[in-house]
């Protein structure tokens, strides 16, 4: 019962990992020091997209979901939570490089735009 609880929790922590990853550079550009946190973070989750890599945080929700006597998922969390609510149905093998693609856009993008204004400061 309590993995179960525990796999949850990996879940929305592995969610809130990918939202920060894509997004925050939003907070680099109110806090820079946060370029820190956020730029491993973007590049981990950039590289496992865009070479199909496996994070861990998967194999430990999963494993957690085991030890309750739930049944696990095939792929990776971006697969199996984020994929099927932009697009339901059969999507392409190279989906994993477009989303790291957008990701690496994104925050290349709020990079520039903080860099800018810290050195027009």
């Amino acid at each position: 019962m309590a993995e179960g609880f525990l796999a949850d929790l990996v879940v929305l922590a592995h969610g809130g990992f990918v939202l920060f990853a894509l997004l925050g550079g939003a907070m680099v550009a109110r806090w820079p020091r946060m370029a820190w946190l956020h730029l491993p973070a973007a590049a981990w989750a950039v590289g496992v997209e865009c070479m199909g890599g496996y994070c861990p945080l998967t194999g430990l929700e999963l494993r957690l979901r085991a030890m309750a006597g739930e049944q696990g998922y095939g792929g990776g969390f971006v697969e199996h939570f984020i994929e099927p609510l932009l697009y339901p149905g059969e999507i392409p093998v190279q989906y994993g490089v477009v989303l790291g693609a957008v990701a690496l856009a994104v925050n290349l993008a709020v990079y520039l735009w903080v860099w800018r204004r810290l050195r027009r400061d």
